[in-house]
């Protein structure tokens, strides 16, 4: 093997390992999460090439192995206890009396606040500086041992920095961000599936997953708050032990406070009472701890809980509004969506106008009439939701809400499924201006065709006054016509037209993700690509032939097939055909292949390029071989150069890296006949 390949490897895992802690640990990122995405690759398809260069500690190792059967349960060396709520500052000020007189005169307390994340709790253990072992709670005693998952939370370390103890326990709590959640809900939307209700439930979902490699695609964060058992620790504060965890690579919370007083504490959550609702996760109140850890000793335990903390929670933000109408929204494939439209009321930090009813049964078990006065929570909730009905309020002039027979976009029949909860539209898109402004949107996603510009005001008006029936009339616009709608002008048609004709050309699975076909996301439209290659091989594939590929089961695989059964479907993908529309094929990553033009190269990009976008050329790259970096340096290979190239290419000169433009891109590309 040689050993510039093992070196390639060697820099990546550190360069991974540095890019995790300045955005986990230290706040302070330096690339994208795409380009962090495209080093990971890059490692991957080395180490599939060369086995033996695996290490434990490897970012590859995050997400392995096959599914689980099921879940083992591990006793928890340490308890894991609870700690006791509170949602009154007079109950906290009780609290600190307590403490106070269970310590003595000469004491000087210190309290460290941390936010209380609403997230999972989990514990991680690490031996000699290496991650072994996750599980949850549980019942404080006992928890699910679920390290295979825990591996796939970026934040969690592999192996530990400095010089950890021995044994060492580190307690925290598994999260996921509020902007996380809403792309998953894109996803499983586009999916016909049911949105997660909110963050910390599509986390514990996620860590019961049984496939590591599904968890590993919800994103999730982590963040410590305290330790279990430890073998080799010599700390005398609660604030110490944060700054060696930081250290040692372990993230820990920036809002983290020492307060010397009890007022002072109180100060500070009420200073978060509102401020919390800035933050990209829910947080429904703080947690006090005695700073220092033989105080806390001498405080002790009752059977369930330490007497050394406490947790202040803030009541369930709510807000009483009134159900002026209910309306019904029309989906990409016809589903029928109630929502409430409520007189405008604050909540959470925002004025919420809006809120959904899910479906005709969850309007009759809450008995929502038009009319009626409602209480609306967002606790821990994204999309606000109508918590119950305040029955006693009603005064005889509510109505109760039928659901339509026909769709209220094109007076289409509207049938509900047998075993679904959901109504939908029978006619196609080509004769719902709804369905149709739906699926054009998702069309242009950033996850299947993305074209920029094509944004929902201007998807409105392209499908109303009749300039566009179908996805392929989006690609006969021309500039002029564009130029003279609302809000457009000569450089944003002349954009949007450039746009669509470069998505002509995107890979297969993004084509595949942008028909939205049912149960397919992004992940499943990969595998999809990858093992047909072409749609035409896609569209004569049986139920079978899909269902014995590799992350396929019968759901999707029947799902599948029903689309390319249907007439209109066929018509649709035909005449994207006929305006240009020719998908490429969607090959993995290849660093490293033989044969290769880039084979272990390194390429950094700076610039504009003629033709391509920046993911454009760094796909072309990755196929030739190549890997993608951010910084430039002796061992990089080719500075790939385009219009308006800043400091990359000064210090590539200066260091006499070879500096290439994009025609030699295309060289590389006619002399592989990729």
């Amino acid at each position: 093997m040689p050993t510039d390949i093992a070196r390639d490897a060697a820099n990546l895992r550190d360069e991974i390992h540095r890019h995790n802690r300045l955005y986990y640990v230290d706040t302070t990122p330096e690339i994208t999460d795409k380009h962090y995405d495209k080093l990971v690759k890059t490692l991957e398809a080395i180490e599939a090439e060369h086995p033996e260069l695996v290490t434990p500690d490897s970012p590859t190792q995050r997400v392995g192995g096959q599914p689980l059967d099921e879940f083992v349960s591990v006793k928890h060396r340490t308890p894991m206890l609870s700690i006791d709520n509170t949602y009154n500052y007079d109950e906290v000020r009780e609290w600190d009396a307590r403490v106070r007189r269970a310590l003595t005169a000469e004491d000087v307390v210190h309290y460290v606040v941390e936010l209380k994340v609403d997230g999972v709790a989990v514990s991680l253990r690490y031996e000699d500086g290496l991650f072994v072992q996750g599980a949850t709670r549980g019942d404080g005693e006992r928890g699910d041992d679920v390290t295979a998952n825990l591996r796939t939370v970026r934040g969690i370390p592999l192996s530990l920095g400095g010089k950890p103890p021995s044994v060492l326990e580190i307690r925290g709590e598994v999260y996921m961000t509020n902007a996380e959640l809403v792309r998953l809900n894109e996803l499983r939307v586009a999916n016909e599936e049911a949105p997660f209700a909110n963050p910390r439930n599509s986390t514990a979902g996620s860590l019961k997953l049984l496939d590591p490699r599904l968890c590993g695609q919800r994103r999730l964060q982590f963040v410590a708050h305290g330790l279990g058992e430890v073998v080799g620790l010599k700390a005398r504060s609660y604030w110490d032990i944060l700054a060696s965890l930081k250290n040692w690579g372990v993230p820990t919370s920036p809002y983290n406070e020492q307060f010397d007083t009890i007022d002072s504490v109180i100060h500070h959550a009420e200073t978060w009472a509102t401020r919390r609702n800035t933050l990209d996760f829910q947080t429904d109140g703080l947690v006090i701890k005695v700073d220092d850890l033989g105080q806390r000793d001498r405080l002790g335990t009752r059977s369930k809980s330490p007497r050394w903390v406490i947790a202040f929670k803030y009541a369930a933000e709510q807000a009483i509004t009134k159900v002026r109408n209910i309306t019904v929204q029309v989906g990409k494939t016809g589903k029928l969506t109630p929502v409430a439209d409520l007189d405008p009321v604050a909540l959470a930090g925002t004025t919420v106008k809006r809120a959904t009813l899910h479906n005709a049964d969850e309007i009759a078990r809450k008995d929502v009439r038009i009319g009626d006065t409602v209480v609306i929570e967002k606790a821990g909730e994204i999309i606000p939701q109508v918590v119950r009905v305040e029955v006693e309020g009603r005064d005889g002039s509510e109505r109760e809400f039928v659901f339509p027979h026909t769709c209220p976009s094109c007076g289409g029949p509207v049938l509900r499924v047998q075993d679904e909860a959901d109504y939908r539209c029978q006619n196609p898109p080509s004769r719902c201006p709804e369905q149709l402004k739906e699926l054009i949107r998702w069309f242009a996603h950033r996850d299947a065709m993305d074209v920029e510009g094509l944004g929902e005001k201007l998807i409105g008006q392209l499908v109303d006054k009749g300039l566009v029936t179908s996805l392929a009339d989006l690609y006969r616009l021309d500039e002029s016509t564009l130029a003279d709608l609302e809000r457009m002008g000569k450089k944003s048609a002349q954009n949007l037209v450039a746009g669509l004709e470069a998505s002509k050309t995107r890979t297969l699975d993004r084509l595949l993700t942008g028909l939205t076909i049912r149960h397919v996301g992004t992940r499943g439209a990969e595998v999809l690509a990858e093992r047909f290659g072409t749609i035409d091989a896609l569209k004569t594939a049986t139920t079978e032939e899909l269902e014995a590929v590799p992350e396929v089961g019968s759901v999707v695989a029947e799902s599948v097939h029903a689309f390319f059964a249907v007439e209109e479907n066929l018509a649709t993908i035909a005449d994207l055909v006929s305006v240009g529309v020719a998908p490429t094929p969607f090959h993995p990553a290849t660093y490293g292949a033989a044969n290769l033009p880039l084979s272990g190269k390194t390429i950094v990009l700076t610039g504009t390029l003629p033709t391509r976008t920046r993911p454009e050329a760094e796909a072309i790259i990755k196929r030739l071989g190549g890997k993608v970096t951010g910084a430039i340096s002796k061992s990089t290979s080719y500075l790939l150069a385009g219009e308006e190239a800043g400091s990359k290419l000064t210090k590539a000169k200066a260091l006499n890296v070879p500096i290439v433009d994009e025609a030699q891109l295309d060289r590389w590309l006619v002399d592989t006949e990729l």
